[in-house]
């Protein structure tokens, strides 16, 4: 149970997992809840692989199929779609909701970077990348471009040393300009558009970022409300940003009231004891933890929000799931197996057709699952096949290493 002892809130990892998991729609699936209202609980969804973002935004409500949100991301009406495809936290391509998309674009945009990890000869200047960052945004305004095309536009309205192929890309040399796509996405002025075949587009989605001060401060507040209690350094972690950066931002959002634990004046977030963790944040007056313990058998994609932001992550992967389920500390590189709110196996699905085998690895015991396990499993296998339009059976084994749906 939550404790508060003169004002100061104590909060353990069972309250804090159990919340994190009802507000990810994780407990059970919410009716009603669309491919957008999931996104924006999981504060984004990892798209590199596409499948997985669908499974991760079908698991969080009721009824919700990846055609659903394919229509959501791709319907033929621009005006109507409700998520975007672009860069995220990290860096990395993600789903996002269309009305978030000033939000996060302020925020991301503003967040310092670290030393340039480019050779000095593949480097660019400040004024080359804002060179490069305008002609995207003017190429890409009213037009659906390959990258191939891009990368034409982006040399004509820029110079021939935006095309050098300094870049290592995959078994290839890429040209210059492409070690900012990403910014380009954090800025505001670059989305994926729908495939043209087997080829991704691209498209400048005509929003305007917020104030960056005012964007951070809001993304912390609903960071800490998706995966509060947490520290400045994992916050850091989840964005790829600098830790001291981050220590300054949650200080300035603590206000006057910084360590006293009162949620009292001005300050946006308030400290709490957080068990392993220590002194950690929640929102200010956030403090309502579930009393009873998280029952129940999920199955989580590759890269699904919940198993990459909860901190601290020896928690989550306790025993050997430390080691099977994460690779070097990161995680996502695995689906894993949620038993009672706990990373307990990792598992792999292959589609042939309409069918797909659902094969588990459970972590912690050789023995057979008990017979209750085993019926929440196979409801949970059916979810996944109903989400992905197929007709999933369960094998229970070893599971292949590093193979991706």
């Amino acid at each position: 149970m939550t404790t508060r002892a003169r004002g100061y809130v104590t909060v353990t990892w069972p309250e804090a997992n159990a919340r994190r998991l009802a507000r990810q729609h994780l407990s059970g699936p919410a009716p009603g809840l669309s491919p957008a209202d999931a996104v924006g609980a999981m504060l984004g969804t990892h798209a590199q692989v596409l499948s997985a973002a669908e499974l991760s935004v079908g698991l969080r409500g009721a009824g919700l199929t990846r055609t659903d949100v394919r229509t959501a991301l791709w319907t033929d009406d621009a005006a109507r779609r409700t998520l975007v495809k672009t860069f995220g936290p990290r860096g990395t391509v993600h789903l996002l909701p269309a009305a978030d998309l000033p939000l996060w674009t302020g925020a991301l945009s503003a967040v310092p970077t670290g030393p340039n990890p480019f050779p000095k000869d593949a480097r660019m200047t400040p004024e080359q990348v804002e060179e490069v960052v305008a002609a995207i945004g003017a190429a890409l305004t009213g037009a659906e471009l390959t990258v191939d095309e891009l990368s034409e536009e982006v040399v004509a309205r820029t110079g021939p040393w935006a095309g050098d192929l300094v870049m290592p890309g995959f078994q290839a040399m890429w040209p210059r300009w492409r070690q900012v796509l990403h910014l380009a996405g954090h800025r505001g002025v670059l989305a994926y558009a729908p495939n043209r075949g087997r080829r991704a587009t691209y498209t400048n989605p005509g929003y305007t970022p917020l104030p960056g001060p005012e964007a951070q401060a809001e993304l912390v507040k609903r960071y800490l409300y998706a995966y509060g209690p947490a520290t400045p350094a994992h916050f850091a972690r989840w964005l790829a940003a600098p830790k001291r950066w981050a220590e300054e931002l949650f200080a300035s959002l603590a206000g006057s009231g910084s360590g006293s634990g009162s949620g009292s004046g001005s300050e946006a977030i308030e400290e709490v004891a957080f068990e392993d963790a220590g002194p950690a944040w929640v929102v200010a007056g956030d403090t309502e933890f579930p009393d009873g313990p998280v029952r129940g058998v999920r199955l989580l994609p590759y890269f699904d929000a919940f198993a990459i932001a909860s901190q601290p992550r020896e928690r989550l992967f306790p025993g050997r799931a430390f080691e099977r389920a994460l690779a070097g500390g990161q995680a996502g590189n695995y689906p894993v197996l949620l038993v009672d709110g706990t990373v307990a196996g990792v598992w792999h699905q292959r589609r042939s057709g309409k069918r797909i085998t659902v094969t588990v690895e459970p972590l912690e015991s050789s023995e057979p699952l008990p017979a209750g396990r085993l019926r929440e499993l196979e409801d949970e296998v059916e979810r996944v096949g109903a989400i992905m339009e197929g007709r999933a059976e369960l094998t229970v084994g070893a599971v292949s290493v590093g193979a991706h749906a």
